[in-house]
């Protein structure tokens, strides 16, 4: 039995509707034209904090106790879930400790600090997160809220597929980022749950393909810390939740490489005025793979996030 279902989707969108904005969706009859597919972008660069981590984040910390709510909170990550659970938590009441590299990117670890949690540092490459994280839990009784392997974390980043296709219901595909698996899995869940023909695609980072290598050999893959431009996707391994819904309900994994990633975010930039982060641009990137396999297919691309260093952003998309 799987960690979610098309009902724990459809709560999590109930719990969190009129705190999560509902993202727009746009078009480009440009890039329609450029390749031969119908494009939908779910704009979750324009979510609260700047990405889907947020949905996930209330999700969960709304089905804490009191008791857990007045302990308050640990978790653990290199940005976008360090942010949404800062600000989740400052919503609600709840006292939140965030572990995070000391690599993250500047503009995640000021925003995470600016909603007022406090965070702890950690080399990604010497220490691990997770021990971290679960040593200063029992220290001070704290509630663990990870970052994509939980059920309450999944079903809440599944409301952005929801969305969508509540917009768009006749999508012949869904695109959407892998890291960990959170969101795809979600992603996942939600459109087959609205249209079981969907075809769902994941894209990761082709230095960092424990997803792909994990998807085709039927068991979880561990990888070292990979270098990508897509630090949201720096992940080492799927999550023990996560893997079997991918598994079972993806239809492939599109490897992404720097390269491709810069010029889609090139792309998003230039033609639909979208700042969007590296993580964010994976799925933009795999559809334009994916567009000559499926002419005037329909298909929905989830834009993650939009957290990203402006002069990082203008290096990038000038390239």
């Amino acid at each position: 039995m799987n960690a979610i279902d098309f009902a724990d989707v459809q709560a999590a969108a109930a719990r969190i509707a009129g705190v999560a904005h509902r993202t727009p969706v746009i078009t480009s009859g440009r890039l329609d034209a450029e390749l031969g597919v119908q494009l939908h972008f779910k704009c979750e660069n324009l979510q609260r904090m700047g990405a889907f981590k947020f949905r996930g984040a209330y999700n969960r910390l709304t089905q804490l106790s009191p008791d857990e709510r007045r302990a308050g909170v640990v978790a653990f990550s290199s940005g976008n879930h360090a942010q949404a659970v800062a600000l989740a938590a400052r919503l609600l009441d709840i006292p939140a400790t965030i572990v995070m590299p000391t690599d993250a990117p500047q503009i995640k670890l000021a925003a995470t600090k600016g909603y007022g949690a406090t965070v702890v540092p950690y080399d990604r490459r010497t220490q691990d997160r997770a021990a971290i994280a679960a040593d200063l839990a029992e220290r001070e009784g704290r509630t663990v809220v990870a970052p994509f392997d939980d059920p309450a974390i999944m079903a809440g980043q599944g409301t952005a597929a929801l969305e969508l296709m509540q917009e768009v219901a006749d999508l012949d595909a869904v695109v959407a980022p892998l890291g960990g698996g959170g969101l795809l899995s979600g992603t996942a869940v939600a459109a087959h749950g609205m249209r079981p023909e969907t075809k769902v695609f994941g894209a990761e980072p082709a230095a960092g393909n424990d997803g792909k290598r994990s998807f085709d050999s039927g068991e979880i893959v561990t990888i070292d810390v990979p270098e990508t431009l897509a630090d949201g996707a720096q992940t080492t391994a799927l999550g023990e939740l996560t893997f079997p819904i991918i598994r079972e309900r993806v239809e492939d994994i599109v490897l992404v490489d720097d390269d491709a990633l810069a010029a889609g975010m090139r792309s998003l930039a230039h033609t639909c005025k979208l700042v969007v982060e590296p993580t964010g641009a994976l799925p933009y990137a795999a559809a334009r793979t994916l567009a000559p396999t499926m002419p005037g297919a329909r298909v929905g691309v989830i834009l993650s996030g939009g957290n990203v260093d402006l002069a990082r952003f203008a290096a990038l998309i000038s390239g």
